[in-house]
């Protein structure tokens, strides 16, 4: 069985890679992590590959581009953040392969939005300075 002094290990080298992310996106790089072992790649960042619980994991830069899969405009929200709606949630698939979910940009028109558009993900500073990402035009 797994020890408790394991499970703080593995769960320490989470905290650590969440942090690294978030350097990341501040220093305009959105990161990826490859398993060493199996070869998978994993958008967000994960600690250990799920595949084979291999934690020997490898930061790999993306290059943001991708097209867009799937996309829903939400006009409710949760109570707080009315003032942000509507807005709209995407899929899209990353030249790397992996799919990404993220908030796609307010610059782009509802009528601009066209499953298989070229779009790019990029790093954004949210006003309370906070960071995240969204999916803008390249």
């Amino acid at each position: 069985s797994m020890s408790f002094s394991m499970f703080g290990k593995i769960s320490y080298i989470s905290e650590t890679k969440v942090s690294d992310f978030i350097k990341h996106l501040e220093n305009n790089k959105i990161m990826a992590t490859r398993c060493k072992r199996c070869g998978k790649l994993y958008f967000p960042p994960r600690a250990d590959c799920p595949h084979d619980l291999s934690s020997d994991m490898v930061w790999e830069e993306l290059s943001g581009k991708c097209k867009l899969i799937t996309y829903t405009t939400l006009y409710f929200a949760p109570s707080g953040f009315e003032d942000d709606i509507p807005y709209t949630i995407a899929v899209a698939q990353l030249e790397e392969g992996v799919t990404v979910y993220a908030r796609l940009s307010k610059e782009i028109k509802d009528d601009e939005i066209q499953v298989g558009m070229d779009l790019k993900l990029v790093p954004v500073h949210l006003p309370n300075g906070r960071i995240s990402y969204e999916l803008k035009k390249p």
